[in-house]
């Protein structure tokens, strides 16, 4: 069990929801909250100068959103944080991005007070924790990994060009591809035309759908 009480920050945009956080956390007696952010940055900023043991996080947030923040606090050096989830979205995409990103767990703002206390004590202790309507998300998810990883091996994708097409299928367009990777939109329609004509395919739209079908075929 991890040192009592668990040191939490809390991450969200919306000022009315950290304080509501912070209101139902500041009874509990097992947990202390150390630490508020309105952004990713503030977050990582925290995360990394009070070593709390638990970030909740919301995803979407201005500037450094939750999903590259968690992947950022994931790579601080030990003790790590754990991220725990806390949002609004339950989409496939939001979802899949921040369990890759590192986070430990994921629920979403439905979850009860006590839902939200245990998860955080969970967490804390080493535990994954996951609001039960994501399961099935979780699942997809993860067999979309596995076709991503196929096809990068079967068609010999560099790390960057995987992680490109993983945008791709993910619907995301060169700016947006360009700030997660933090290069320059140039340098990603450069990615986006290697990646094309090692796929041997002329869209993004058949880029994804050779993705899919790996998915579908398992090969």
């Amino acid at each position: 069990m991890s040192e009592r009480p668990v040191r939490v920050v809390v991450a969200d945009d919306q000022a009315a929801v950290r304080d509501g956080l912070v209101t139902i956390l500041e009874h509990e007696p097992e947990i202390e909250v150390v630490g508020t952010a309105a952004d990713g940055a503030q977050t990582v900023e925290l995360a990394r100068r009070l070593a709390p043991a638990v970030v909740l996080m919301d995803l979407r947030m201005p500037g450094v959103d939750g999903v590259e923040a968690t992947r950022t606090i994931a790579g601080l050096a030990p003790p790590v944080p754990a991220v725990l989830v806390l949002t609004t979205y339950a989409d496939d995409a939001s979802i899949v991005g921040a369990l890759r990103a590192g986070a430990a767990g994921y629920l979403t703002k439905s979850a009860g007070r006590a839902q939200i206390v245990s998860a955080i004590t969970a967490t804390a202790d080493g535990h994954r924790t996951f609001a039960p309507e994501i399961a099935t998300v979780m699942m997809r998810g993860l067999s979309a990994r596995t076709a991503l990883e196929r096809v990068a091996a079967d068609h010999a994708l560099t790390v960057q060009e995987t992680r490109v097409l993983e945008l791709i299928t993910e619907r995301k367009g060169n700016r947006a591809v360009a700030e997660a990777l933090f290069v320059s939109v140039a340098t990603v329609k450069t990615h986006v035309n290697n990646l094309f004509g090692k796929l041997g395919v002329a869209s993004r739209a058949q880029a994804a759908e050779l993705v899919e079908r790996a998915g579908d075929t398992g090969g």
